[in-house]
């Protein structure tokens, strides 16, 4: 996710879990785009079936990871993501733990080309963080995935949400669904 910014719809960064939710409410209904872009000042990223929202960041650890900075800002990241989760199980019911690891390190693929044949939101997701709580959007084909990552230690935190198309988890991993049973079933 960059940090380009497009004068048009710019999204502000939320500061309070009451902005966060609003945030997310707002993506949930805008439509995916043709082709990938990022805009709002690095708060979001889209592309075709997919919006990936940064919700809060914590401090770069480019001077150090100790532990006496580190550790409070996953606690504030942790802390956001429990009031946020709270208030989507409130509204949606409690949410399915998604895996992200298997697409990131499944299949006969290096890590690079599994996170790259992944469907975004995944392929990014999966290179952040190793699961996402997931809510299916009522009246929709779109979910909301809610989860805390981070690129490399020193780079910030992150509680992130992804819109995405109910299809992308539903198709399973690359790979799945080529056994022998799976063609006896269709015969």
């Amino acid at each position: 996710m960059t940090s380009e910014t497009s004068d048009s719809g710019s999204l502000p960064t939320p500061t309070t879990t009451a902005e966060r939710i609003a945030l997310v409410d707002r993506v949930i209904g805008l439509p995916f785009p043709q082709g990938e872009e990022a805009e709002d000042s690095g708060v979001r990223s889209s592309g075709p079936s997919h919006h990936l929202l940064i919700l809060r960041a914590s401090e770069d650890f480019w001077d150090g990871r100790q532990e006496e900075t580190a550790e409070p800002a996953e606690e504030e990241i942790e802390a956001e993501f429990s009031a946020v989760a709270t208030a989507l199980t409130e509204r949606w019911g409690e949410p399915e733990t998604v895996d992200l690891w298997p697409w990131l390190a499944g299949g006969d693929e290096t890590e690079t080309e599994m996170a790259s044949a992944a469907p975004e939101p995944l392929g990014q997701l999966c290179n952040l963080a190793g699961s996402m709580q997931v809510w299916r959007i009522p009246g929709t084909t779109r979910w909301l995935g809610l989860t805390v990552g981070q690129a490399d230690p020193e780079f910030p935190i992150w509680l992130l949400a992804a819109v995405g198309e109910a299809e992308v988890l539903e198709s399973g991993l690359p790979g799945e669904g080529d056994s022998e049973d799976d063609d006896a079933a269709e015969l």
